[in-house]
Protein backbone atom coordinates (compact mmCIF):
# COMPACT_ATOMS: atom_id res chain seq x y z
CA UNK A 1 0.00 0.00 0.00
CA UNK A 2 1.31 3.02 -0.82
CA UNK A 3 0.66 7.00 -1.53
CA UNK A 4 4.02 8.95 -2.77
CA UNK A 5 5.84 10.89 -5.42
CA UNK A 6 8.46 11.24 -7.80
CA UNK A 7 6.26 10.16 -10.73
CA UNK A 8 8.39 8.51 -13.54
CA UNK A 9 7.53 9.58 -16.89
CA UNK A 10 4.81 7.82 -18.29
CA UNK A 11 2.54 7.01 -15.26
CA UNK A 12 2.48 11.05 -13.87
CA UNK A 13 -0.63 11.83 -16.20
CA UNK A 14 -2.62 8.65 -15.51
CA UNK A 15 -1.76 8.62 -11.99
CA UNK A 16 -2.65 12.20 -11.24
CA UNK A 17 -5.91 11.25 -12.80
CA UNK A 18 -6.24 8.42 -10.56
CA UNK A 19 -5.35 10.38 -7.26
CA UNK A 20 -7.58 12.99 -7.89
CA UNK A 21 -10.54 10.02 -8.15
CA UNK A 22 -9.31 8.53 -4.76
CA UNK A 23 -8.59 12.11 -2.84
CA UNK A 24 -12.28 12.11 -2.42
CA UNK A 25 -11.77 9.13 -0.17
CA UNK A 26 -14.75 6.12 0.99
CA UNK A 27 -17.43 8.72 1.73
CA UNK A 28 -20.14 7.02 0.08
CA UNK A 29 -21.16 5.96 3.53
CA UNK A 30 -21.84 9.86 4.48
CA UNK A 31 -23.51 10.64 1.73
CA UNK A 32 -26.47 7.78 2.23
CA UNK A 33 -25.42 4.73 0.26
CA UNK A 34 -23.73 1.85 1.93
CA UNK A 35 -20.17 1.14 1.13
CA UNK A 36 -19.60 -1.29 -1.50
CA UNK A 37 -16.08 -3.04 -1.87
CA UNK A 38 -16.17 -6.12 -3.80
CA UNK A 39 -17.04 -5.99 -7.70
CA UNK A 40 -18.70 -9.88 -7.84
CA UNK A 41 -19.09 -10.92 -4.73
CA UNK A 42 -20.63 -14.73 -4.47
CA UNK A 43 -22.90 -13.46 -2.45
CA UNK A 44 -24.05 -11.63 1.03
CA UNK A 45 -25.06 -13.59 3.58
CA UNK A 46 -21.51 -16.35 4.55
CA UNK A 47 -23.66 -18.28 7.04
CA UNK A 48 -26.32 -20.13 3.97
CA UNK A 49 -22.87 -21.64 3.20
CA UNK A 50 -20.31 -21.81 5.40
CA UNK A 51 -20.24 -21.97 9.74
CA UNK A 52 -17.44 -19.76 11.06
CA UNK A 53 -15.25 -20.88 14.10
CA UNK A 54 -12.71 -20.47 16.03
CA UNK A 55 -10.56 -17.44 15.90
CA UNK A 56 -7.28 -17.91 14.00
CA UNK A 57 -5.50 -15.03 13.69
CA UNK A 58 -6.06 -11.02 13.53
CA UNK A 59 -4.82 -8.19 11.48
CA UNK A 60 -5.21 -4.25 11.28
CA UNK A 61 -7.94 -4.70 9.14
CA UNK A 62 -9.89 -7.37 10.31
CA UNK A 63 -10.12 -11.26 11.73
CA UNK A 64 -9.50 -14.90 10.21
CA UNK A 65 -11.47 -17.86 11.58
CA UNK A 66 -11.96 -21.25 10.80
CA UNK A 67 -14.83 -22.07 8.82
CA UNK A 68 -16.68 -25.24 7.77
CA UNK A 69 -18.09 -25.86 4.57
CA UNK A 70 -21.83 -26.97 5.00
CA UNK A 71 -22.18 -28.75 1.53
CA UNK A 72 -18.83 -30.40 1.78
CA UNK A 73 -18.06 -30.68 5.77
CA UNK A 74 -13.94 -29.26 4.04
CA UNK A 75 -12.18 -27.04 6.77
CA UNK A 76 -11.16 -23.66 5.19
CA UNK A 77 -10.23 -20.68 6.33
CA UNK A 78 -12.41 -17.21 6.51
CA UNK A 79 -10.48 -13.68 6.78
CA UNK A 80 -13.62 -10.95 7.18
CA UNK A 81 -12.45 -7.52 7.21
CA UNK A 82 -14.26 -5.12 8.91
CA UNK A 83 -15.72 -2.30 6.63
CA UNK A 84 -14.89 0.29 9.82
CA UNK A 85 -11.03 -0.32 9.28
CA UNK A 86 -10.93 0.77 5.38
CA UNK A 87 -10.78 4.06 6.13
CA UNK A 88 -9.55 5.26 2.99
CA UNK A 89 -9.33 4.98 -0.53
CA UNK A 90 -6.73 3.04 -0.69
CA UNK A 91 -7.71 0.35 2.00
CA UNK A 92 -10.71 -0.32 -0.35
CA UNK A 93 -8.76 -0.50 -3.47
CA UNK A 94 -6.53 -2.97 -1.87
CA UNK A 95 -8.60 -5.22 -0.74
CA UNK A 96 -10.66 -5.10 -4.41
CA UNK A 97 -7.35 -5.67 -5.79
CA UNK A 98 -6.27 -8.77 -3.28
CA UNK A 99 -9.30 -10.74 -4.68
CA UNK A 100 -9.04 -10.24 -8.09
CA UNK A 101 -5.45 -10.95 -8.00
CA UNK A 102 -6.15 -14.29 -6.28
CA UNK A 103 -8.86 -14.98 -9.13
CA UNK A 104 -6.40 -13.91 -11.69
CA UNK A 105 -3.90 -16.07 -10.95
CA UNK A 106 -3.99 -19.46 -11.63
CA UNK A 107 -4.17 -22.80 -9.49
CA UNK A 108 -0.88 -23.18 -8.49
CA UNK A 109 0.46 -25.99 -5.95
CA UNK A 110 2.14 -23.17 -3.53
CA UNK A 111 -0.63 -20.65 -3.49
CA UNK A 112 -3.47 -20.45 -0.94
CA UNK A 113 -6.97 -20.77 -3.94
CA UNK A 114 -9.87 -18.55 -2.64
CA UNK A 115 -13.03 -20.44 -3.32
CA UNK A 116 -15.51 -17.74 -2.35
CA UNK A 117 -15.95 -13.96 -1.43
CA UNK A 118 -18.78 -12.09 0.47
CA UNK A 119 -20.10 -8.77 1.19
CA UNK A 120 -22.86 -8.01 3.85
CA UNK A 121 -22.97 -4.61 5.57
CA UNK A 122 -20.58 -4.54 7.84
CA UNK A 123 -17.72 -7.21 6.24
CA UNK A 124 -16.31 -8.37 3.52
CA UNK A 125 -15.53 -12.30 3.91
CA UNK A 126 -12.79 -13.76 1.48
CA UNK A 127 -12.72 -17.88 1.98
CA UNK A 128 -10.01 -19.35 1.32
CA UNK A 129 -7.81 -23.25 1.61
CA UNK A 130 -6.63 -23.46 4.86
CA UNK A 131 -3.37 -23.78 6.48
CA UNK A 132 -2.42 -25.53 9.13
CA UNK A 133 0.96 -26.31 9.12
CA UNK A 134 2.75 -22.98 10.67
CA UNK A 135 4.96 -20.67 9.53
CA UNK A 136 8.05 -21.15 7.58
CA UNK A 137 10.59 -20.08 9.83
CA UNK A 138 8.87 -22.24 12.64
CA UNK A 139 9.34 -25.17 10.96
CA UNK A 140 12.84 -24.64 9.79
CA UNK A 141 13.88 -24.01 13.81
CA UNK A 142 11.54 -27.18 15.04
CA UNK A 143 13.50 -29.82 12.87
CA UNK A 144 16.77 -30.88 14.91
CA UNK A 145 19.14 -30.73 11.35
CA UNK A 146 19.17 -27.76 9.38
CA UNK A 147 21.23 -27.44 5.69
CA UNK A 148 21.86 -25.67 2.57
CA UNK A 149 19.61 -28.34 0.50
CA UNK A 150 16.51 -27.49 2.83
CA UNK A 151 17.42 -23.95 2.13
CA UNK A 152 17.51 -24.53 -1.56
CA UNK A 153 14.53 -26.40 -1.83
CA UNK A 154 12.35 -23.27 -0.14
CA UNK A 155 14.07 -20.79 -1.98
CA UNK A 156 13.01 -22.68 -5.70
CA UNK A 157 9.68 -22.99 -4.09
CA UNK A 158 9.70 -19.11 -3.28
CA UNK A 159 10.99 -18.34 -6.78
CA UNK A 160 8.38 -20.50 -8.64
CA UNK A 161 5.86 -18.24 -7.11
CA UNK A 162 7.41 -15.14 -8.12
CA UNK A 163 7.87 -16.61 -11.95
CA UNK A 164 3.96 -17.87 -11.85
CA UNK A 165 3.11 -14.45 -10.53
CA UNK A 166 5.30 -12.49 -13.30
CA UNK A 167 3.95 -14.19 -16.08
CA UNK A 168 0.55 -13.25 -15.30
CA UNK A 169 1.19 -9.53 -14.49
CA UNK A 170 1.36 -9.56 -10.89
CA UNK A 171 3.78 -8.22 -8.98
CA UNK A 172 4.06 -9.27 -5.23
CA UNK A 173 5.72 -6.34 -3.49
CA UNK A 174 5.63 -7.96 -0.09
CA UNK A 175 7.30 -10.94 0.13
CA UNK A 176 8.83 -12.09 3.56
CA UNK A 177 9.02 -15.28 5.26
CA UNK A 178 5.52 -14.56 7.65
CA UNK A 179 3.59 -14.60 4.00
CA UNK A 180 4.36 -18.47 3.75
CA UNK A 181 2.51 -21.14 5.41
CA UNK A 182 2.82 -24.97 5.25
CA UNK A 183 -0.76 -26.36 4.00
CA UNK A 184 -0.43 -29.12 6.78
CA UNK A 185 1.96 -30.49 9.68
CA UNK A 186 3.38 -33.38 7.57
CA UNK A 187 7.11 -33.23 6.79
CA UNK A 188 6.24 -33.48 2.96
CA UNK A 189 3.50 -30.43 3.02
CA UNK A 190 3.69 -28.17 0.52
CA UNK A 191 4.64 -24.07 1.11
CA UNK A 192 1.96 -21.66 0.18
CA UNK A 193 1.98 -17.97 -0.37
CA UNK A 194 -1.00 -16.70 1.29
CA UNK A 195 -0.96 -13.07 1.39
CA UNK A 196 -1.76 -10.46 -1.95
CA UNK A 197 -2.98 -7.41 0.06
CA UNK A 198 0.19 -5.18 -1.52
CA UNK A 199 0.16 -7.10 -5.09
CA UNK A 200 0.14 -5.23 -7.93
CA UNK A 201 -1.00 -6.28 -11.72
CA UNK A 202 1.86 -4.54 -13.87
CA UNK A 203 2.68 -4.30 -17.66
CA UNK A 204 6.33 -4.92 -18.90
CA UNK A 205 8.39 -1.48 -18.90
CA UNK A 206 5.47 0.15 -16.71
CA UNK A 207 7.41 1.79 -13.18
CA UNK A 208 5.75 2.36 -10.00
CA UNK A 209 6.51 4.51 -7.18
CA UNK A 210 4.26 3.50 -3.87
CA UNK A 211 6.34 2.98 -1.25
CA UNK A 212 5.07 -0.41 0.09
CA UNK A 213 6.48 -3.60 2.08
CA UNK A 214 8.12 -4.32 4.66
CA UNK A 215 11.53 -3.04 5.87
CA UNK A 216 13.71 -5.79 6.06
CA UNK A 217 13.02 -6.80 2.71
CA UNK A 218 12.50 -3.44 0.48
CA UNK A 219 14.58 -3.01 -2.94
CA UNK A 220 16.71 -0.11 -2.86
CA UNK A 221 14.82 0.99 -6.38
CA UNK A 222 11.35 1.47 -3.77
CA UNK A 223 13.20 3.74 -1.30
CA UNK A 224 14.19 5.48 -5.19
CA UNK A 225 9.87 5.37 -6.05
CA UNK A 226 11.18 3.74 -9.43
CA UNK A 227 10.66 0.19 -9.50
CA UNK A 228 8.97 -2.93 -11.34
CA UNK A 229 9.24 -6.64 -10.84
CA UNK A 230 12.44 -6.90 -10.06
CA UNK A 231 11.42 -5.94 -6.64
CA UNK A 232 10.32 -9.18 -5.81
CA UNK A 233 13.84 -11.31 -6.71
CA UNK A 234 15.57 -9.18 -4.05
CA UNK A 235 12.80 -9.67 -1.20
CA UNK A 236 13.36 -13.59 -2.26
CA UNK A 237 17.06 -12.95 -1.92
CA UNK A 238 16.64 -11.43 1.53
CA UNK A 239 14.78 -14.16 2.85
CA UNK A 240 17.65 -16.46 0.89
CA UNK A 241 20.37 -14.58 3.23
CA UNK A 242 18.18 -15.34 6.46
CA UNK A 243 17.74 -18.47 5.45
CA UNK A 244 21.26 -19.53 5.30
CA UNK A 245 23.00 -17.31 8.16
CA UNK A 246 19.53 -15.89 10.45
CA UNK A 247 20.00 -12.82 10.04
CA UNK A 248 18.47 -10.07 7.52
CA UNK A 249 21.49 -9.04 5.42
CA UNK A 250 20.31 -4.78 5.91
CA UNK A 251 19.55 -4.40 9.53
CA UNK A 252 19.97 -1.16 12.19
CA UNK A 253 18.28 -0.05 15.42
CA UNK A 254 16.18 2.33 13.40
CA UNK A 255 13.74 2.45 10.17
CA UNK A 256 15.93 4.99 8.58
CA UNK A 257 19.13 2.93 9.41
CA UNK A 258 17.41 -0.28 7.63
CA UNK A 259 16.44 2.04 4.98
CA UNK A 260 20.55 3.50 4.55
CA UNK A 261 22.34 -0.05 4.70
CA UNK A 262 19.58 -1.14 1.62
CA UNK A 263 20.35 1.60 -0.40
CA UNK A 264 24.27 0.52 0.82
CA UNK A 265 23.47 -2.74 -0.42
CA UNK A 266 27.30 -4.24 1.35
CA UNK A 267 26.44 -7.86 1.73
CA UNK A 268 28.24 -9.72 4.62
CA UNK A 269 29.92 -12.96 4.20
CA UNK A 270 32.16 -13.17 6.47
CA UNK A 271 30.03 -13.55 9.62
CA UNK A 272 29.38 -17.27 10.38
CA UNK A 273 28.25 -19.78 9.00
CA UNK A 274 29.60 -17.83 5.71
CA UNK A 275 32.52 -19.65 5.93
CA UNK A 276 31.31 -23.05 5.39
CA UNK A 277 28.59 -22.20 2.64
CA UNK A 278 28.83 -23.30 -0.29
CA UNK A 279 30.39 -20.90 -3.42
CA UNK A 280 27.69 -21.32 -5.56
CA UNK A 281 24.80 -20.13 -2.95
CA UNK A 282 26.68 -17.30 -1.73
CA UNK A 283 26.84 -16.23 -6.08
CA UNK A 284 23.21 -16.66 -6.04
CA UNK A 285 22.30 -14.42 -2.91
CA UNK A 286 25.16 -11.96 -4.79
CA UNK A 287 23.12 -12.01 -7.91
CA UNK A 288 19.45 -11.70 -6.15
CA UNK A 289 21.00 -8.74 -4.24
CA UNK A 290 22.30 -6.75 -7.16
CA UNK A 291 21.42 -3.13 -5.98
CA UNK A 292 21.02 -2.62 -9.79
CA UNK A 293 17.88 -4.17 -11.29
CA UNK A 294 18.77 -4.32 -14.72
CA UNK A 295 21.54 -6.78 -13.56
CA UNK A 296 19.61 -8.83 -10.88
CA UNK A 297 18.70 -12.27 -12.08
CA UNK A 298 15.34 -12.67 -13.50
CA UNK A 299 12.97 -15.43 -11.70
CA UNK A 300 13.68 -18.03 -14.26
CA UNK A 301 17.56 -17.22 -14.36
CA UNK A 302 17.14 -18.08 -10.45
CA UNK A 303 15.55 -21.66 -11.22
CA UNK A 304 18.62 -21.88 -14.08
CA UNK A 305 21.25 -21.18 -11.51
CA UNK A 306 23.62 -24.22 -10.69
CA UNK A 307 22.91 -23.71 -6.76
CA UNK A 308 19.08 -24.49 -7.57
CA UNK A 309 19.40 -26.86 -10.75
CA UNK A 310 21.22 -28.94 -8.27
CA UNK A 311 19.20 -28.58 -5.14
CA UNK A 312 18.75 -32.17 -4.09
CA UNK A 313 22.75 -32.11 -4.28
CA UNK A 314 23.44 -28.80 -2.00
CA UNK A 315 25.52 -29.78 1.01
CA UNK A 316 23.32 -31.03 3.90
CA UNK A 317 25.77 -30.40 6.49
CA UNK A 318 24.09 -29.20 9.25
CA UNK A 319 24.22 -24.73 8.88
CA UNK A 320 24.64 -25.10 13.06
CA UNK A 321 22.76 -24.44 15.89
CA UNK A 322 23.38 -20.59 15.49
CA UNK A 323 21.96 -19.88 12.73
CA UNK A 324 18.94 -22.48 14.02
CA UNK A 325 18.89 -20.07 16.75
CA UNK A 326 18.49 -16.52 15.18
CA UNK A 327 16.17 -17.80 12.59
CA UNK A 328 13.61 -19.14 16.01
CA UNK A 329 14.67 -15.34 17.49
CA UNK A 330 13.65 -14.02 14.69
CA UNK A 331 10.36 -16.10 14.54
CA UNK A 332 9.91 -15.21 18.05
CA UNK A 333 10.87 -11.57 18.16
CA UNK A 334 8.39 -11.04 15.46
CA UNK A 335 5.37 -12.89 16.89
CA UNK A 336 5.49 -10.90 20.36
CA UNK A 337 5.71 -8.01 18.52
CA UNK A 338 3.21 -8.46 16.10
CA UNK A 339 1.02 -9.32 19.49
CA UNK A 340 1.68 -5.81 20.42
CA UNK A 341 0.82 -4.45 17.34
CA UNK A 342 -2.35 -5.60 17.17
CA UNK A 343 -3.03 -3.51 20.41
CA UNK A 344 -1.64 -0.25 18.83
CA UNK A 345 -3.44 -0.97 15.50
CA UNK A 346 -6.75 -0.87 17.20
CA UNK A 347 -5.51 2.06 19.46
CA UNK A 348 -4.59 4.09 16.39
CA UNK A 349 -7.03 3.20 14.10
CA UNK A 350 -9.47 4.53 16.39
CA UNK A 351 -8.84 7.68 18.30
CA UNK A 352 -5.85 8.58 16.13
CA UNK A 353 -8.01 8.42 12.92
CA UNK A 354 -10.74 10.27 14.50
CA UNK A 355 -8.89 12.85 15.37
CA UNK A 356 -7.42 13.78 12.82
CA UNK A 357 -10.10 13.35 10.45
CA UNK A 358 -11.83 15.99 12.20
CA UNK A 359 -8.78 18.74 11.87
CA UNK A 360 -8.56 18.04 8.26
CA UNK A 361 -12.64 18.64 7.94
CA UNK A 362 -12.02 21.62 10.15
CA UNK A 363 -9.31 22.89 7.47
CA UNK A 364 -11.19 22.06 4.59
CA UNK A 365 -13.55 24.89 4.67
CA UNK A 366 -14.56 24.68 0.70
CA UNK A 367 -15.76 20.89 1.62
CA UNK A 368 -13.14 20.03 -1.65
CA UNK A 369 -11.29 17.29 -0.32
CA UNK A 370 -7.91 19.11 0.21
CA UNK A 371 -5.78 22.18 1.71
CA UNK A 372 -3.83 24.88 0.54
CA UNK A 373 -0.64 26.00 2.70
CA UNK A 374 -3.22 29.20 3.62
CA UNK A 375 -5.96 26.55 4.99
CA UNK A 376 -3.43 24.94 6.85
CA UNK A 377 -1.76 27.66 8.66
CA UNK A 378 -4.64 29.07 9.78
CA UNK A 379 -6.11 25.52 10.79
CA UNK A 380 -3.17 24.54 12.76
CA UNK A 381 -3.27 27.94 14.71
CA UNK A 382 -7.05 27.13 15.07
CA UNK A 383 -6.14 23.37 16.92
CA UNK A 384 -3.29 25.12 19.48
CA UNK A 385 -0.23 24.70 16.89
CA UNK A 386 1.99 27.72 17.08
CA UNK A 387 3.94 26.80 13.81
CA UNK A 388 6.50 29.69 12.49
CA UNK A 389 5.57 30.59 8.83
CA UNK A 390 8.72 28.99 7.03
CA UNK A 391 7.83 25.69 9.59
CA UNK A 392 4.55 25.63 7.76
CA UNK A 393 6.23 25.73 4.67
CA UNK A 394 8.14 22.75 5.19
CA UNK A 395 5.65 20.98 6.62
CA UNK A 396 3.66 21.59 3.18
CA UNK A 397 6.40 20.52 1.16
CA UNK A 398 7.42 17.33 3.17
CA UNK A 399 3.56 16.60 3.09
CA UNK A 400 2.35 17.27 -0.73
CA UNK A 401 4.09 14.44 -1.91
CA UNK A 402 2.49 14.79 -5.64
CA UNK A 403 3.79 18.48 -5.80
CA UNK A 404 0.08 20.12 -6.57
CA UNK A 405 -0.17 22.84 -3.68
CA UNK A 406 -2.47 20.80 -2.08
CA UNK A 407 -3.00 18.40 0.70
CA UNK A 408 -5.57 15.33 0.05
CA UNK A 409 -6.50 13.78 3.37
CA UNK A 410 -3.79 10.88 2.91
CA UNK A 411 -1.05 13.72 2.82
CA UNK A 412 -2.93 15.23 5.84
CA UNK A 413 -2.12 11.81 7.48
CA UNK A 414 1.39 11.76 7.91
CA UNK A 415 1.73 15.39 8.85
CA UNK A 416 -0.92 14.81 11.29
CA UNK A 417 1.28 12.09 12.66
CA UNK A 418 4.24 14.03 12.90
CA UNK A 419 2.62 16.74 14.79
CA UNK A 420 0.94 14.68 16.87
CA UNK A 421 4.14 13.06 17.55
CA UNK A 422 2.85 9.67 17.98
CA UNK A 423 6.54 8.23 18.57
CA UNK A 424 5.70 9.25 21.98
CA UNK A 425 4.94 6.37 24.45
CA UNK A 426 1.93 6.25 25.25
CA UNK A 427 1.02 3.65 22.43
CA UNK A 428 3.25 1.18 24.00
CA UNK A 429 1.63 1.98 27.52
CA UNK A 430 -1.34 0.50 25.53
CA UNK A 431 0.62 -2.70 24.65
CA UNK A 432 2.91 -3.22 27.76
CA UNK A 433 -0.33 -3.00 29.78
CA UNK A 434 -2.09 -5.93 27.39
CA UNK A 435 0.65 -7.95 28.50
CA UNK A 436 1.19 -6.98 32.38
CA UNK A 437 -2.65 -7.82 33.02
CA UNK A 438 -1.86 -8.52 37.22
CA UNK A 439 -0.59 -4.51 36.86
CA UNK A 440 2.61 -5.16 38.54
CA UNK A 441 4.18 -2.90 36.26
CA UNK A 442 6.34 -6.12 34.41
CA UNK A 443 5.58 -8.87 32.33
CA UNK A 444 5.96 -11.91 33.77
CA UNK A 445 6.62 -15.61 32.41
CA UNK A 446 3.06 -16.46 32.65
CA UNK A 447 1.19 -13.33 31.47
CA UNK A 448 4.02 -14.39 28.52
CA UNK A 449 2.58 -17.98 28.18
CA UNK A 450 -1.05 -16.86 28.05
CA UNK A 451 -0.33 -13.69 25.58
CA UNK A 452 1.39 -16.02 23.23
CA UNK A 453 -0.74 -18.72 23.80
CA UNK A 454 -2.73 -18.24 20.16
CA UNK A 455 0.64 -17.45 18.15
CA UNK A 456 2.89 -20.15 19.50
CA UNK A 457 1.46 -23.79 19.42
CA UNK A 458 4.96 -26.00 19.34
CA UNK A 459 7.69 -25.24 21.48
CA UNK A 460 6.09 -23.14 24.23
CA UNK A 461 8.53 -23.08 26.91
CA UNK A 462 11.91 -22.97 24.67
CA UNK A 463 9.95 -19.91 22.29
CA UNK A 464 9.33 -18.04 26.19
CA UNK A 465 12.60 -18.41 27.74
CA UNK A 466 14.22 -17.43 24.25
CA UNK A 467 12.41 -14.23 24.23
CA UNK A 468 12.97 -13.75 28.54
CA UNK A 469 16.54 -14.74 27.39
CA UNK A 470 16.81 -11.46 24.84
CA UNK A 471 14.18 -9.00 26.52
CA UNK A 472 14.95 -8.94 29.67
CA UNK A 473 18.23 -7.26 29.97
CA UNK A 474 18.77 -7.00 33.70
CA UNK A 475 18.05 -10.92 33.99
CA UNK A 476 15.70 -10.49 36.81
CA UNK A 477 12.67 -13.10 35.27
CA UNK A 478 10.77 -10.51 34.13
CA UNK A 479 10.04 -7.77 31.50
CA UNK A 480 9.78 -3.84 32.64
CA UNK A 481 8.31 -1.41 30.45
CA UNK A 482 11.53 0.02 29.61
CA UNK A 483 13.31 -3.47 28.60
CA UNK A 484 9.85 -4.10 26.24
CA UNK A 485 10.09 -0.56 24.72
CA UNK A 486 14.04 -0.73 23.39
CA UNK A 487 12.75 -4.47 22.06
CA UNK A 488 9.43 -2.95 20.03
CA UNK A 489 11.52 0.04 18.95
CA UNK A 490 15.00 -2.41 17.65
CA UNK A 491 15.38 -3.00 13.99
CA UNK A 492 12.13 -2.28 12.36
CA UNK A 493 9.77 0.49 14.09
CA UNK A 494 6.20 -0.85 15.91
CA UNK A 495 4.50 2.04 14.50
CA UNK A 496 4.19 -0.36 11.55
CA UNK A 497 1.07 -1.22 13.18
CA UNK A 498 -1.04 1.09 10.81
CA UNK A 499 -0.32 0.22 7.14
CA UNK A 500 -0.88 3.80 6.86
CA UNK A 501 1.16 5.34 8.99
CA UNK A 502 4.29 2.43 7.61
CA UNK A 503 3.64 4.05 4.22
CA UNK A 504 3.45 7.78 4.93
CA UNK A 505 6.62 6.89 7.53
CA UNK A 506 8.85 5.53 4.70
CA UNK A 507 8.16 7.97 2.39
CA UNK A 508 9.09 10.66 4.39
CA UNK A 509 12.45 8.58 5.39
CA UNK A 510 12.80 8.29 1.43
CA UNK A 511 12.13 12.08 0.84
CA UNK A 512 14.40 12.89 3.74
CA UNK A 513 17.68 10.94 2.62
CA UNK A 514 16.38 12.19 -1.24
CA UNK A 515 17.54 15.54 0.69
CA UNK A 516 20.24 14.70 1.96
CA UNK A 517 22.02 12.79 -0.90
CA UNK A 518 22.52 9.40 1.19
CA UNK A 519 19.76 7.96 -1.51
CA UNK A 520 22.43 7.46 -4.22
CA UNK A 521 22.22 3.87 -5.01
CA UNK A 522 25.01 1.63 -5.48
CA UNK A 523 25.97 0.37 -8.78
CA UNK A 524 29.16 -0.53 -8.10
CA UNK A 525 30.61 -4.42 -8.53
CA UNK A 526 30.60 -6.14 -4.85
Amino acid sequence: MGNCCVRPSGQCIKEKKEKQKKKRGPKEEEAGKKLVVLKEPTGRDIGLRYELGREMGRGEFGVTYLCRDRETNEELACKSISKKKLRTAIDIEDVRREVEIMRHLPKHGNVVSLKDTYEDDTAVHLVMELCEGGELFDRIVARGHYTERAAAAVTKTIVEVVQMCHKHGVMHRDLKPENFLFENKKETAPLKAIDFGLSVFFKPGEKFNEIVGSPYYMAPEVLLRNYGPEVDIWSAGVILYILLCGVPPFWAETEQGVAQAIIRSVVDFKREPWPKVSDNAKDLVKKMLDPDPKRRLTAQEVLDHPWLQNAKKAPNVSLGETVKSRLMQFSVMNKLKKRALRVIAEHLSSEEAAGIKEGFQLMDTSNKGKINIDDLRVGLQKLGHQIPDGDVQILMEAGDTDNDGYLDYEEFVAISIHLRKIDHDEHLHKAFQFFDKNQSGYIEVEELHNALADEIKTNNEEVINAIMLDVDTDKDGRISYEEFAVMMKAGTDWRKASRQYSRERFSNISQKLMKDGSLQVNNGGR
